[in-house]
């Protein structure tokens, strides 16, 4: 009898180990659920996704029009304002130089796809733009958020998800054609917190610079 006892405690052990490990999500798990969430959000939104040589082709541009986006390390981005593209109503307008730092004001939506829900933002309160410091040096951008709700909710360092539009914009002082990207953004360039808990955003985002020459 002790024999048998002893052998059904053994087989409940190895089931309750297999369940747990049945049961377990790896890391591995969640990274195919969030390429599943973005995958079915591009299809829901009705984003067309195009090569990076089109990119290219079109000079660095997407059609907001058609809803284009385009894959660059990992994320989706949509460039719907680019001041370049009205330098006679923008005549300020100029790309970072090398070497040089800008203070930039942003206005944004974060947006979880995970949760299906808006997450953070400041578009509605129209006296306090987020504030965000980056400096260009030798084809890389490293920024930092310096005040707002970014730097509240998440402290200083910006997702790199944010700086992939940079090296294709034109900035400018001009409110109606400050730069406006649209990106999604998996949880590897996202924020700590989405890195954590591995989950994907979208985002929507408009840079002015503070100053972008001595005279302004």
């Amino acid at each position: 009898m002790r024999n048998s006892w002893f052998s059904w405690g053994v087989l409940a052990m190895m089931a309750m180990l297999f369940w747990s490990c049945d049961d377990e999500v790896t890391y591995s798990d969640m990274k195919e659920r969030e390429r599943s969430l973005v995958n079915n959000y591009i299809v829901e939104q009705g984003i067309n996704v195009i090569s990076y040589s089109q990119f290219a082709e079109n000079d660095s541009t997407t059609d907001f029009n058609k809803n284009e986006y385009v894959l660059i390390d990992d994320c989706y981005m949509q460039i719907e304002r680019n001041p370049k593209n009205n330098i006679n109503e923008a005549p300020d307008a100029r790309q970072m130089k090398n070497g040089e730092t800008l203070e930039f004001l942003v206005r944004f939506v974060e947006y979880n796809i995970s949760e299906g829900d808006t997450i953070n933002g400041n578009t509605f309160d129209t006296d306090n733009p987020d504030r965000m410091r980056v400096t260009y040096e030798d084809g890389s951008y490293n920024a930092t958020f310096t005040d707002g709700y970014m730097n509240a909710k998440y402290g200083g360092a910006v997702p790199s998800g944010w700086l992939v539009a940079f090296p294709y914009l034109y900035f400018t002082r001009h409110d109606a054609h400050v730069a406006k990207v649209n990106l999604i953004v998996p949880h590897t360039k996202g924020t700590s917190t989405a890195a954590t808990y591995v989950y994907p955003c979208y985002y929507s985002i408009t840079f002015k610079p503070v100053k972008l020459y001595d005279t302004n």
